[in-house]
């Protein structure tokens, strides 16, 4: 007489590895579809944890949207900061740099041709970055 299989009864063909690399799969295809991507880390781990639990807070995304427009900018937003940073393969360059573009490039910028939110950039950045004045 033959025993019964221990364990769970079988209710697909794959093997359990092959059943978790299928839903893993598909769980990539879901986040892509969805235009999320997964960004890796190496933080403390006291850091990781508090980031972790910020994460799951109700505001985090306007947070963290808040914090990335103090510390990156997009050269594609911005009309003068496309045009002197013809030559940058990223499209997103630290603030601070962005500072510097505007200053060394400063005699190709007519400050009177700016847009009112480029013109607000620019202020933003000599005040954070600049000591409330352009060094060009």
């Amino acid at each position: 007489m033959k025993k019964p299989a221990r364990g769970r009864p079988r209710t697909s063909p794959l093997t359990r590895a092959e059943q978790l690399r299928a839903a893993k799969r598909a769980q990539r295809q879901r986040l892509r579809g969805a235009g999320l991507t997964e960004v890796q880390l190496r933080l403390p781990a006291s850091e990781a944890t508090r980031l972790r639990a910020a994460a799951n807070a109700p505001h985090f995304r306007k947070a963290l949207d808040g914090f990335l427009q103090g510390v990156v900018v997009d050269i594609e937003q911005w009309p003068r900061l496309r045009e002197i940073a013809w030559n940058r393969a990223d499209r997103w360059i630290p603030a601070e740099e962005a500072l510097a573009l505007y200053e060394r490039n400063w005699r190709f910028v007519q400050p009177n041709e700016l847009t009112a939110e480029e013109a607000a950039l620019v202020d933003r950045l000599k005040q954070q970055f600049g000591g409330g004045v352009v060094n060009a």
